[in-house]
């Protein structure tokens, strides 16, 4: 009788140890990510190129510049916008590896391109430093301030059990997927699926409505039923339907995370027509000049949205 094989899945330990750890990006994640570090008596330091964002951790922490922390830190977490602001911190004579603590571990937790994330490892690797990269999933913002967050993590497997117990104040759940670039390709798929959910739900939603029945009524049985999800659960009772609209991402994440996922699947060769219509949506409302806002606020005008995009559609047979 074969045995099957095991799960590489760390799940929180009970007792965590203090470790030197630096963040760099205090925004929506990063302060989550910082607070339970700290919280956990970890020796934290941190970094954000906004001084507003560094004022809150003047007492609780130690703040350092990101070549600064290299020389200091076991591990250091980014959770910046992508690569090229991280690439920038591995340049140059000041760079976060001219002279970095011996083995120094840098988490990636952005969403990035996996072949870009590739070339860090390898530059990083040839100054002694193991770069791991790290997709987060799990409850958004919100879920980075509870400390239950799951990571889906690409690199070193002797690096990745050293560490978990470094990661784990942030996450309730870790999850190694292979080498490195694994990470983000899994959170590049992830996303589009979550992105391409919202605005299938959006648009059934919006098919019951016009049919008489009430939003609150249909979200109430799409939870109850197999049409549950992340988005039925969580975004549209807290952030739609309460009409907070803050959802704490904006049109431009969910633009740049399905142009990585369509992207990957033209180098691949995958068919992703479902992806590419969520696509077309995102972009249509790029193009209205609205990637600074909440996503949740396309749910009341995607009809006006598929309408445009459809519109736009007809112009380009036409030529």
């Amino acid at each position: 009788m074969s045995s099957k094989p095991k799960k590489k899945v760390i799940k929180k330990p009970a007792k965590e140890s203090v470790y030197k750890v630096g963040v760099i990006g205090l925004g929506n994640m990063g302060r989550g990510i910082a607070k339970n570090l700290i919280k956990a008596g970890n020796e934290v330091f941190v970094w954000d190129i906004s001084e507003e964002a560094r004022k809150p951790y003047a007492r609780k922490a130690t703040i350092a510049e990101p070549h600064e922390m290299a020389g200091k830190c076991q591990m250091v977490i980014f959770v910046v916008p992508g690569s090229p602001e991280i690439d920038a911190m591995l340049k140059g004579k000041n760079s976060m590896l001219a002279k970095p603590k011996r083995g120094l571990v840098l988490y990636d937790f952005t969403t990035s391109d996996p072949v870009y994330t590739k070339k860090l490892a390898k530059r990083a690797a040839k100054k002694g430093v193991t770069y791991m990269d790290a997709g987060m999933t799990g409850g958004g913002a919100q879920g980075a301030d509870e400390g239950t967050m799951t990571l889906m993590i690409g690199g070193d497997t002797k690096v990745f059990k050293r560490t978990a117990p470094m990661l784990a104040p942030v996450a309730k759940k870790l999850i190694h997927l292979g080498a490195s670039g694994t990470g983000h390709t899994m959170k590049v798929v992830h996303n589009m699926i979550t992105h391409t959910n919202f605005f299938a739900l959006s648009e059934a939603a919006h098919l019951g409505r016009r049919a008489g029945i009430k939003l609150e009524d249909l979200i109430e049985v799409f939870n109850n039923g197999n049409a549950r999800s992340f988005i039925s659960e969580r975004r549209f009772p807290d952030h739609i339907i309460s009409e907070t609209w803050d959802g704490r991402s904006r049109v431009y994440n969910l633009n740049k995370d399905v142009g990585m996922a369509i992207a990957l699947a033209d180098k691949l060769g995958a068919t992703v027509n479902i992806g590419r219509d969520t696509y077309a949506y995102i972009q249509e409302a790029v193009r209205q000049g609205r990637s600074e806002e909440d996503f949740t606020r396309l749910y009341p005008d995607l009809e006006k949205l598929d309408k445009k995009k459809k519109a736009k559609k007809k112009t380009k047979k036409k030529k």
